[in-house]
């Protein structure tokens, strides 16, 4: 009976009986603001995702034919994007009867590899499917743990900032001519300059 007179209370004041642990023997309840549970809740979910470094798969495509220019190029942004702390995916695509010589699109993979031992780990080794040769490199333990402790750098900054500035700062004002009348109220409108004498003769 206590109990049913403290949910009616509770229901009152606009409180709800809320199951917060339904796994556990007897099921967890508590009388909360269910609304306000649910806001804290998304906060704390935005706060954690905020902290995740999220991992991309860039994917870069070339063919056996490719041009020495274009290969170093491509192979100059693959580098980038690992030291980013990102993955990519190296595919090489043949057309027509090129597919009869696999041995030059392994042969470049091998250049990919080779080119960005000091970077890269091979994930998942070349292998063919249909008429295209894939393989996937991700950062390696040193390039990765640099990406994280600057996402975690650029993370405290922005939270520094954030806790540093004011509620409704909007920065510095500039000294004007209408700076000086109270907020909200009409700006002073500026003297007519006197009309100029005009001699009778």
């Amino acid at each position: 009976m206590p109990t049913e007179v403290a949910l009616a209370k509770a229901q009152a004041d606009g409180l709800n009986l809320v199951e917060v642990n339904p796994m556990s023997k007897p099921p967890v309840c508590k009388i909360m603001d269910y609304g306000r549970f649910k806001y804290e809740e998304k906060k704390k979910a935005n706060e954690t995702k905020k902290k995740q470094v999220v991992v991309k798969i860039k994917e870069v495509k070339l063919r056996p034919k490719t041009e020495e220019h274009d290969y170093e190029t491509k192979v100059r942004h693959v580098r980038e994007f690992l030291e980013e702390g990102n993955k990519a995916k190296i595919t090489i695509m043949f057309r027509g009867r090129e597919i009869t010589h696999r041995n030059l699109g392994t042969a470049i993979l091998d250049d990919v590899v080779q080119d960005l031992k000091d970077v890269a780990v091979v994930e998942q080794t070349p292998r063919l499917e249909g008429k295209q040769m894939f393989m996937i490199l991700g950062p390696n333990s040193k390039v990765a743990q640099r990406a994280r402790d600057q996402h975690r750098t650029a993370l405290m900054a922005a939270e520094k900032e954030k806790a540093e500035r004011k509620p409704g700062d909007k920065g510095p004002r500039e000294s004007g001519p209408d700076q000086d009348h109270e907020e909200g109220a009409p700006a002073p409108v500026p003297e007519a300059p006197p009309a100029p004498e005009v001699s009778k003769t």
